[in-house]
């Protein structure tokens, strides 16, 4: 998408990054949307100063939330359904979503009685430092629960093996230009 010039028409809450710090900006700041994808936002300040917005305060940059573009939650196995959830994660700062950078290691789903499971995450970084890890793990953790048959999500965020580009996949590298 290309950068959409914008102003904040309401104080809104929002995740520096890559610090991933709460903070609220406030009304009246002209912003550039960078990214839109997977129902959140990243804004940047004439500064140069990155922010994700959550798709609940979209109408703080003058935008509606996402249209929800992906399969059923209630259509197909239910590991689709979760690789699928995971796939409308976003990296704010890079326009793939975690499952084609390689960031999922594993994921285990584990029949807990009355047609309920449990979803069991391991995943990376881009970068171990980065402040944005628990942001994603708890989107990861938010979109999992959304489907009606997972009971508990469980998301570990482990840096071994540390991750490198290898790990995407051959769209990802496409898309970003490494090939």
């Amino acid at each position: 998408m290309a950068h959409e010039r914008t102003t904040i028409t309401r104080e809104v809450p929002a995740i520096q990054i890559p610090d991933g710090i709460e903070v609220m900006i406030p009304e009246g700041d002209e912003v550039w949307i960078t990214q839109e994808l997977g129902g959140s936002f990243t804004i940047m300040t004439d500064r140069g100063a990155l922010f994700r917005i959550d798709e609940k305060n979209a109408d703080a940059i003058g935008k509606e939330a996402p249209e929800d573009g992906s399969p059923a939650l209630h259509e197909g196995s239910l590991e689709d359904r979760v690789w699928a959830q995971m796939k409308k994660c976003y990296d704010p700062e890079i326009p793939v979503n975690i499952v084609d950078l390689g960031l999922v290691y594993d994921c285990q789903l584990h029949d807990i009685g009355e047609d309920k499971s449990e979803v069991t995450i391991k995943m990376t970084l881009t970068a171990p430092g980065c402040g944005m890890g628990p942001v994603l793990a708890t989107d990861v953790k938010n979109r999992i629960e959304d489907l009606p048959d997972v009971e508990r999500v469980d998301v570990e965020v482990v840096l071994d093996p540390p991750w490198n580009q290898n790990m995407m996949t051959e769209a990802a590298k496409l898309q970003l230009g490494f090939m």
